[in-house]
């Protein structure tokens, strides 16, 4: 095959990316030129595999797709892409229904469940994952591994400085791989996540498959109570309605973290009783896994 049949065969793969999904993302052309900023004729060459993109243009497009410029260039099958563009733009409901319909054919094929004896916490912040957490695994003989620091450990660079060098989507990016990590070194292991991983569809879809999970609550007094005894006193400095803002969060996230197999309120518990409930309520809902 020569360098130009080769650069054909790879423009027209990127044309059927693109062309997958925008048929996921249940756009026309039409719409699609209009999110994008870009002209029908470059969507046409685009999808038929005789544009020449330039990058800008590209990116315009992923944007409105609401998809990595980088997934688009990648050499990926479009069917497979296409697949997965409709997962990313399915609800929440759909996604749900998607992931419980993969395990049970998963164990139906004799597989195990592939989230095997993996468990991550989720919740809004100060509803004592970290605390609780790293408690239970010494209940139980198990790892515990908190997300933030090993993103932390990995890069070395703090949260902040990622947010401030790399924004949300770098962050995203970096949480995605090392969950991907975890779940590759350890069969067993409880995983602490940060509160807003739920609003990533794609990073809580990936914990979702890999881990069985456990939604810790607390009420907004006690959320806003811990975090301030950790010595933040950033929620609370000048914004006086900052605990409307939070209960506000937690009404918004409430659906999402309700799609944990379990939940444990720590609301008027000491850290101990917290700690031996968790422990309970991770051992009952390893006992329904077949591995």
């Amino acid at each position: 095959m020569s360098n130009a049949d080769s650069d054909e065969d790879y423009l027209a793969g990127l044309g059927a990316r693109v062309r997958a999904a925008r048929k996921a993302a249940r756009l026309s052309r039409q719409d699609l030129s209009h999110d994008a900023g870009v002209s029908m004729r470059f969507l046409a060459q685009l999808e038929t595999g005789s544009a020449n993109a330039s990058i800008s243009n590209l990116r315009s497009v992923a944007r409105a797709l609401e998809v990595l410029v980088e997934d688009l260039v990648a050499d990926t099958d479009p069917d497979a892409f296409g697949l997965v563009a409709a997962i990313r733009g399915a609800t929440t409901v759909e996604r749900m229904h998607l992931m419980d319909a993969l395990t049970a054919l998963r164990r139906e094929s004799g597989g195990g469940d592939p989230r095997g004896r993996r468990v991550a916490l989720i919740g809004l912040r100060g509803a004592g994952k970290s605390t609780l957490g790293k408690a239970a695994a010494e209940r139980l003989g198990v790892p515990f591994v908190e997300l933030n620091h090993a993103i932390e450990a990995e890069f070395g660079l703090s949260i902040p400085e990622v947010f401030s060098l790399y924004g949300d989507t770098g962050y995203r990016r970096l949480e995605k791989n090392r969950i991907e990590a975890v779940m590759a070194e350890h069969e067993r292991v409880i995983l602490a996540v940060g509160g807003g991983i739920v609003g990533e569809a794609e990073n809580f879809d990936l914990l979702l498959g890999g881990f069985h999970t456990v939604w810790l609550r607390a009420s907004p007094e006690e959320h806003m109570a811990r975090v301030r005894a950790q010595g933040d006193e950033r929620p609370m400095a000048g914004n006086p309605q900052a605990m409307d803002e939070l209960r506000r969060i937690l009404e918004a996230r409430d659906k999402l973290y309700a799609q944990a197999d379990a939940q444990l309120s720590t609301s008027g518990k000491t850290p101990e009783e917290s700690a031996a409930s968790l422990a309970v309520v991770i051992d009952a809902v390893l006992g329904k896994v077949r591995v």
